[in-house]
């Protein structure tokens, strides 16, 4: 019996990773409002009960699958950007590379980013939206201290915060045109024609700002924070699948 334990231990594990990912195809391919239980059950092979007997509800299924995605985001982002990769790096390379992958991810996931932020957004319950805000948080700052490893190449007088800043002003941006949809075909004519475009001239402006003096502002040390999921600031960044 002793060695029948941890046998059923990884079998557990491993229905609940199929359920998991069923979960994310089932929003990405139907979004929020088609992840029924029956479906995500179906997809992973699993009876409606069994998911019954691991989660109590839908709600707390779709919570540990939107945690689970923003833990291992902030773990992709943590093996993507680290400090080996910066020495052979530059600061236009680094923006064109994490612009690449944002673009790629949004493009490949989208529904399922979209659905996660209808879900985030409509959510009552604080203890979970503060969760997600700390992962994101830690995620959004380790890109910030992976850009500062090219300091000497920012002349802005606060690149903290400039960089900070940098990231949530294209992450808004990125969001409206690629994820959410929201531009119709009035403004089609006055965006950038192909995603290639889109990266370069957004990594142009981010440059820009961060080889430019900046204003006389006078600095208020305050802790850089992201905002919540539901703004997706670029700080979240979502990896491309290979």
């Amino acid at each position: 019996m002793k060695k029948a334990i941890p046998a059923q231990q990884a079998r557990s594990r491993e229905s609940l990773q199929r359920l998991l990912k069923a979960a994310a195809e089932v929003l990405q391919e139907e979004g929020l409002e088609g992840a029924t239980i029956p479906r995500i059950s179906s997809r992973a092979g699993l009876s409606p009960g069994a998911v019954y007997r691991r989660f109590r509800d839908k709600d707390a299924l779709l919570q540990t699958v939107v945690l689970t995605i923003m833990q291992s985001n902030d773990a992709a982002v943590a093996s993507m950007f680290t400090e080996e990769k910066a020495s052979g790096s530059s600061l236009k390379k680094s923006l064109e590379e994490m612009l690449q992958q944002t673009v790629k991810g949004y493009r490949q996931q989208s529904r399922l980013m979209s659905a996660i932020v209808g879900y985030f957004r409509g959510h009552a319950d604080i203890a979970f939206k503060k969760k997600v805000d700390v992962i994101e948080t830690r995620t959004f700052m380790r890109l910030v201290m992976y850009m500062l490893h090219f300091r000497k190449e920012i002349r802005h007088p606060d690149p903290e915060r400039a960089v900070a800043f940098a990231y949530s002003v294209a992450g808004h941006s990125l969001r409206e045109i690629l994820m959410m949809e929201s531009m119709t075909d009035v403004w089609t004519p006055l965006l950038p024609r192909s995603d290639e475009e889109l990266v370069e001239e957004m990594g142009s402006m981010m440059m820009a700002y961060l080889q430019s003096p900046g204003p006389k502002h006078r600095r208020v040390p305050a802790p850089i924070r992201s905002g919540l999921f539901g703004s997706m600031p670029l700080g979240t960044v979502i990896p491309s699948k290979r």
